[in-house]
């Protein structure tokens, strides 16, 4: 079996429209993007929102976007996702921590939106700080 290129990312399938959510396979886990399409700008697309689905019955990431279709909040927001699969052996923790570092990124974002804004990843506020210094602590 060949050597994989990337250590966390399995498969990937992105910007398919938001009726296309039905054709996802079950049970798969990942990140997610949410998109605003902007209407006559060719290929480009706003990041609306950034989540995961872990393991576990009826957590998919297929039953994630489908929730957000269905979604009062945000259904009429977005227009087209993209999804990132893990492979088997990542972690739930990790997957966890990915979603959670993307969206501390984005939070800074001067053109977020306030779906993603709100939230913050705790524990990253608690990792150290680099010494840039050069003196070690």
């Amino acid at each position: 079996m060949p050597q994989s290129e990337l250590r966390l990312i399995r498969s990937k399938v992105e910007f398919l429209r938001k009726e296309d959510a039905a054709t996802l396979p079950k049970g798969r886990r990942g990140i997610y993007v949410l998109y605003q399409k902007q209407p006559g700008a060719g290929q480009k697309y706003d990041v609306l929102y950034i989540g995961m689905a872990r393991a576990g019955r009826g957590r998919g990431l297929k039953r994630r976007i489908l929730a957000h279709a269905k979604s009062r909040r945000k259904r009429r927001l977005w227009t087209h996702f993209s999804v990132f699969e893990v492979w088997d052996n990542v972690r739930d923790e990790e997957v966890v921590e990915l979603e959670g570092l993307f969206r501390h990124i984005y939070r800074y974002d001067a053109r977020a939106n306030r779906l993603n804004v709100l939230r913050s990843f705790k524990k990253l506020a608690r990792v150290p700080k680099l010494d840039l210094t050069g003196h070690s602590k």
